[in-house]
């Protein structure tokens, strides 16, 4: 089982993302040089993406359920 944080991010009305300041240092982008990123946009197939979520909710219960049961 994979092992992952989610991080929610505000969206403005401008499309500006903030970055929280844990985040930028663990990624490095505390202190750029250049305060550019690339970001890679790909064409997926829905089903694939569908796919995706649904194997990533189905470990979500299976990690929450590992809890419950380790608290009895």
């Amino acid at each position: 089982m994979q092992h992952y944080r989610m991080t929610k991010l505000a969206l403005s009305k401008r499309g500006s993302l903030t970055l929280p300041p844990a985040l930028r240092r663990k990624l490095g982008l505390d202190k750029p040089r250049n305060p550019l990123l690339l970001v890679e946009e790909r064409d997926l197939p829905k089903a694939q993406i569908q796919a995706w979520i649904a194997r990533d909710e189905a470990d979500m219960e299976a990690f929450r359920a590992e809890g419950k049961a380790k608290k009895k």
